[in-house]
């Protein structure tokens, strides 16, 4: 039974690979692998194991406390989300993303490369590496008319918004996934990868600043006579950004869950969304007078337009690697794995390349449940690292990637030909940089 549901894995996993292949959203292989693996085992009366970190060994359990347990850390993470995706949303309502065009003053190719470059980094640390991408290259197309040359830029925009992403809690789902579990905490994760993500950021951009495409200027930045500014567009720009910053401070503070400190944030902007939008604040009544002024609210409209499918495949995956690990396959292949390649910086960093073909999302929740090793044990920021730079070095392996794929329609050889050997410096730089910052705080520390 434990081969069933191992090849159901594999092929809910191929499938979701294949996505823009088969023309499937991703979510419903996940979904459906999902449920077919946990029947099985409900069916089959199959045993089920906590991993005791401690003890670093299996230890059994009962099916519903366990599935139990692993609903409680999805839904962690899935309210968390939420929260953070409801903040972006409530600030591009308010059109405040716009002023960050008011920070480009100049036309040379290069000096504009730095400013997007920049702005990934540190936007991606802050509302995540996806919403950054979207973001930076709805800017750049106001900005950069020329496709073929804008080509270049959202490249190097992904390459960037995925080395922010990585140093940062809240700047990558897998970040956010090892933060939320335990797995790494705030201080200890931006001392080991912030350095590292700043080398996997400049590499790439330093050597593309003598490619022939960065070179010379634009044509003069139009204004788009489309885009109307609220007038309070830079004030839910700068508090939005506050308020998601704000969420891991709440969360040493009080050391409660960090989707808590998420929804405390995320009620403030949404009262300080309806106040400036002039609403009636009804956010949870749904009367025939709150349907009235739903469309007028910011929050009901930015509710509305949360990207639901990538929450369920969140839900599926999360849950489907969950059951690999009640059944203590994990843990059983990553012993296997230690003992075949006994290096576990090259097991990493073998994830990290393979995270460039596979959804980085499953492939941490797989090390999430393989390793057993404590909090802020270095493996974690290897792994952090490795699976939220890796997916640059494919313009498919990674939410930014694949954003910016439809946005501007990259072509997945031209990536490959013109941006991979880039991404790859960057990743190779980033990785090399860490271990020596590890071994040097291991040897401070001792």
């Amino acid at each position: 039974m434990e081969s069933i549901i191992i090849l159901i894995f594999v092929l809910g996993y191929l499938a979701i690979t294949l996505e823009h292949n088969l023309k499937v959203d991703k979510l419903i292989p996940a979904l459906g692998m999902m449920t077919l693996m946990w029947a099985i085992i409900s069916l089959a009366h199959l045993p089920v194991f906590e991993v005791n970190t401690e003890l670093k060994e299996l230890e059994p359990s009962n099916l519903n406390t366990i599935l139990l347990h692993h609903l409680g850390k999805t839904a962690e993470i899935i309210i968390f989300l939420l929260g953070a995706m409801t903040i972006v949303e409530i600030i591009d309502y308010f059109n405040g993303f716009y002023t960050i065009k008011n920070f480009i003053r100049t036309r040379s190719k290069k000096g504009i490369l730095w400013i997007f470059g920049i702005l990934s980094f540190i936007l991606s640390a802050i509302i995540d590496n996806l919403t950054a991408t979207i973001v930076l290259i709805t800017i750049l197309q106001k900005v950069i008319h020329n496709r073929e040359t804008r080509l270049w830029f959202a490249a190097l925009i992904v390459i960037c918004a995925n080395a922010g992403g990585a140093w940062s809690p809240i700047g990558d789902v897998t970040t956010t996934m090892l933060w939320i579990g335990d797995k790494v905490t705030t201080f200890k994760l931006i001392s080991y990868v912030l350095i590292p993500s700043i080398i996997c950021f400049i590499l790439p951009v330093v050597i593309a600043t003598f490619l022939p495409a960065f070179q010379g200027e634009i044509h003069e930045i139009e204004e788009d006579p489309n885009i109307e500014i609220h007038k309070r567009g830079a004030t839910m720009l700068y508090l939005g950004l506050s308020a998601i910053i704000f969420v891991p401070v709440f969360k040493t503070l009080t050391h409660l869950p960090p989707y808590v400190g998420m929804m405390l944030s995320l009620a403030i902007v949404a009262t300080f969304a309806e106040i400036f939008s002039k609403a009636k604040i009804n956010i949870t009544s749904f009367d025939e007078e709150s349907d009235a002024n739903q469309t007028a609210s910011p929050v009901h409209r930015s509710l509305s337009k949360i990207e639901l499918p990538s929450i369920l495949f969140f839900f599926g995956i999360l849950l489907a690697v969950a059951a690999l690990e009640s059944l203590g396959l994990l843990f059983n292949f990553a012993e296997g794995l230690n003992h075949t390649i006994p290096n576990t910086d090259i097991v990493i960093a073998f994830l990290g390349v393979i995270s460039a073909i596979i959804d980085n999302v499953p492939l941490v929740a797989a090390s999430m449940g393989m390793f057993s090793m404590g909090a802020d044990d270095p493996v974690w920021h290897l792994i952090a690292y490795s699976a939220g730079t890796g997916g640059s070095m494919l313009i498919i392996g990674s939410a930014a990637g694949v954003v910016a794929m439809g946005m501007e329609k990259i072509d997945f050889f031209w990536y490959l030909k013109k941006i991979t050997w880039l991404a790859f410096i960057g990743f190779l730089g980033g990785f090399i940089t860490l271990i020596f910052i590890r071994d040097f705080l291991i040897i401070t520390e001792v």
